[in-house]
């Protein structure tokens, strides 16, 4: 029993120990993007789209397509966590528009994601 509880004591200690190396807090200024419009074509960065509604972003964001926030020097960060609850309520009015994200970034399989809890809208 005590070696059960050791083990389980080091797995907990190891788990703790890593996590903040594949998680790391840090606010990220861009553009909020249809994340599926934006692969396709990198001029798809505002809320209308070539042969699509005036409001194809939020209408995407709506029915919970994954946003995605652009920097200026064109990295993409998958938008995750609790803005993207609802639906992507917290998110959907701002679609297109300048933001500053807050939350944990990760990488997974190449691909940048941020698991944002605090949004700030820079401008339009």
């Amino acid at each position: 029993m005590r070696k059960l509880a050791a083990r389980l004591l080091v797995a907990l200690f190891t788990i703790v120990l890593a996590t903040p190396v594949f998680a790391k807090t840090e606010t990220i200024t861009g553009r909020f993007v249809d994340l599926a419009c934006y692969t396709k074509d990198h001029t798809n960065i505002a809320n209308a789209h070539k042969g699509m509604s005036e409001t194809c972003a939020q209408d995407c964001a709506k029915k919970g397509m994954p946003p995605a926030l652009v920097t200026d020097d064109g990295k993409v960060y998958q938008i995750t966590g609790e803005l993207t609850a609802n639906n992507n309520a917290k998110i959907v009015p701002h679609m297109s528009h300048k933001m500053q994200l807050t939350g944990d970034v990760t990488e997974k399989d190449g691909k940048m994601m941020i698991a944002a809890t605090d949004l700030k809208m820079l401008g339009k």
